[in-house]
């Protein structure tokens, strides 16, 4: 899929284009403290929820320099992100509630979730935001060794956890769940969804995690079949987008069914339809019709969708009635 094409990357993609993440130098300490007390460091902060700290008079992180670092944090350990902007950057972690709020008063910041920050941050500020959550979660739920239940600790600037027990001493590294998040078309149509709880009126692509020894083609089938009865048959890579919240990677397609008859036998479903652009348009004027939020590639998907089959533009559908 010609990236060009899209309205706008996804929401935590394309960080690759400014972080160098140093893979390389994770298990150099010397390296890595030079870099942690260097004068240019930054230092993303997030709290036990997994929350960043942003600056209290404007949509930016709050990022902490190392003057500060050794002020407030200097015994939290530091994890490694990388090099961005010629500057190297930092993960610390408050997990005292107290603390928390202190460094809130503190550093004069307010703390937001990624799901509130993503689309207000810029596009690396939300990217490295994503990154440090996903990074984060993993360190605070792993915390012993599956095989021998020793306990861990953390290695390679926090990238990998090593157990203790010397007889052991197995290496465990960040887990990724793929999911496939798919738009299925057929004759001028696509196959939209809604689960039980969701906003009135809110259809999305449909999704699904990947089963182990599945290829991502041979999900997208079965996730289909499974929540609406519609066949799959051609399957087109769109894009993807890491999504940690906690741990997943979606992937996401374009899809072409065999035809429109649905079968509804998936219990997480509430509703299933097939929408024409002509009725997507008229949906989001009169409110009967909600999309995903920006934040998702579910909406990259059906704007992508529009764009070609209708020369429509969703971002300015939606622009007389906002979503989030």
């Amino acid at each position: 899929m010609d990236q060009a094409r899209l309205p706008r990357p996804n929401t935590f993609a394309g960080l690759s284009l400014v972080l160098d993440r140093m893979a390389e130098h994770r298990d150099e300490a010397t390296w890595v403290a030079a870099r942690a007390h260097a004068k240019t460091a930054r230092y993303l902060l997030l709290d036990a929820t997994g929350e960043a700290y942003l600056r209290r008079d404007g949509d930016a992180l709050r990022w902490l320099d190392a003057a500060e670092r050794a002020q407030w944090l200097a015994d939290t350990r530091a994890t490694l992100l990388g090099i961005a902007h010629e500057r190297p950057h930092f993960l610390l972690v408050v997990d005292d509630h107290d603390e928390a709020q202190a460094l809130e008063t503190a550093l004069d910041a307010r703390r937001m979730s990624l799901r509130g920050a993503g689309l207000l941050l810029a596009a690396d500020e939300a990217g490295l935001f994503a990154y440090a959550k996903g990074l984060s979660h993993w360190q605070r739920e792993t915390r012993f060794c599956a095989y021998c239940g020793g306990p861990l600790q953390l290695v390679a600037a926090g990238h990998r956890a090593q157990c203790r027990n010397p007889d052991c001493a197995r290496l465990h590294f960040p887990r990724t769940d793929a999911a496939v998040i798919m738009l299925v078309e057929h004759d001028g149509a696509c196959l939209l969804g809604r689960q039980p709880g969701w906003p009135p009126h809110r259809y999305s692509t449909l999704a699904g995690f990947v089963e182990p020894g599945e290829a991502l083609e041979d999900a997208v089938r079965r996730e289909v079949a499974e929540e609406s009865g519609v066949i799959v048959d051609e399957v087109r890579y769109h894009s993807s987008q890491p999504w940690p919240m906690p741990a997943s990677l979606m992937v996401g397609f374009i899809a072409t069914a065999v035809s429109r008859e649905i079968r509804m036998r998936d219990l997480e479903l509430e509703d299933a339809r097939w929408f024409t652009p002509e009725q997507i348009v008229d949906g989001i004027a009169d409110g009967s019709f909600l999309p995903s939020t920006r934040l998702s590639v579910s909406y990259r998907l059906l704007a992508h969708w529009l764009h070609e089959r209708a020369g429509l533009e969703l971002d300015a559908l939606t622009a007389v009635a906002p979503i989030a």
